[in-house]
């Protein structure tokens, strides 16, 4: 059996830069524990299997992996996804339109593409489910596995806790640059502290100032998926949005944010995420940014 699998850096207009993903073609036959096997091989953060959809009036079903295993919903792999499947033009015998809709474990993922002059460039996903808020974590907990002072954490809007939009995250805002540099995972804390949790992957963020170019900076840590860290992880800044939105969000209108995240690791990201508000409630939350190509080739199976 032979499998064709592009790969793209997402969230980002440069090669090397942003997270990369593959992509594999032509699975449909494949076990889970083959997927797995292959995500293993690739050792991106995620992998993605593109198959036929279940629903004809979608698009495609969309398997997702990390290097440990299958989750239900991811951001970077959906924009990336898109775009590799808008590029080619066709697929599964039908021409690809300038919106997808992948069929997940969360849920319907629809997808805009971003063009510019004919040619995708990008998608733009709405997430599958409504921002929900989850268990609150001590701060000293995160601190630890960060190897922080509990004084970087900040508690005083909200405690470190859990978030989600279809894969959950401890979402934790820290004092200041110094603390979001210095932030690193430690994984016998990880195991120790949040291992026997729910959700045991860290999202750090901080607020920017005018003078920055974006406004949130972001890092995210999930060393027992085998990820120390990630450069652009649009599901946790998918549920970060919906965070900001309660607390920061107008009753009505739109709120737009720029999002850096991968910087201390030499991988920029720029996320762009919108939140549509209406009666002081959130009724839609988008994560979108470029892609560029850099891989494609073969898998032979045997």
């Amino acid at each position: 059996m032979t499998l064709t699998y592009e790969t793209v850096d997402v969230f980002t207009e440069t090669p090397f830069g942003g997270n990369p993903l593959a992509v594999v073609f032509g699975g449909e036959h494949l076990t889970t524990e083959r997927m797995q096997a292959i995500a293993v091989e690739f050792a991106y953060s995620e992998t993605t299997f593109v198959l036929p959809p279940k629903d004809p009036a979608n698009t495609a079903q969309v398997r997702i992996f990390t290097p440990t295993r299958e989750v239900p919903f991811a951001g970077h792999p959906n924009v990336g996804t898109a775009t590799v499947v808008a590029r080619r033009g066709t697929l599964f015998g039908r021409p690809v339109a300038d919106a997808v809709r992948f069929e997940e474990g969360a849920g319907l993922v629809p997808i805009s593409i971003l063009s510019e002059g004919g040619t995708p460039v990008g998608a733009q996903l709405t997430v599958p489910q409504p921002f929900q808020r989850g268990a609150e974590v001590p701060a000293a907990d995160i601190a630890a596995c960060l190897g922080l002072s509990e004084s970087a954490i900040r508690i005083d809007r909200h405690p470190p806790i859990g978030g989600t939009v279809g894969l959950e995250f401890i979402l934790v805002e820290l004092a200041d640059r110094a603390a979001l540099e210095a932030a690193r995972p430690i994984r016998a804390e990880f195991e120790s502290r949040l291992a026997t949790r729910p959700v045991y992957d860290i999202h750090c963020y901080l607020r920017t100032g005018d003078e920055d170019e974006v406004d949130v900076r972001t890092r995210m840590f999930a060393p027992l998926d085998d990820i120390d860290e990630d450069p652009a992880t649009g599901s946790a800044n998918g549920a970060l949005l919906g965070l900001l939105a309660e607390l920061d969000g107008p009753a009505d209108g739109m709120m737009a944010l720029r999002i850096a995240q991968g910087v201390e690791m030499g991988r920029p990201s720029l996320l762009l995420g919108e939140v549509d508000r209406a009666g002081g409630a959130t009724t839609a939350i988008r994560v979108g940014g470029r892609c560029v190509a850099m891989m494609r080739g073969e898998l032979v199976m045997p």
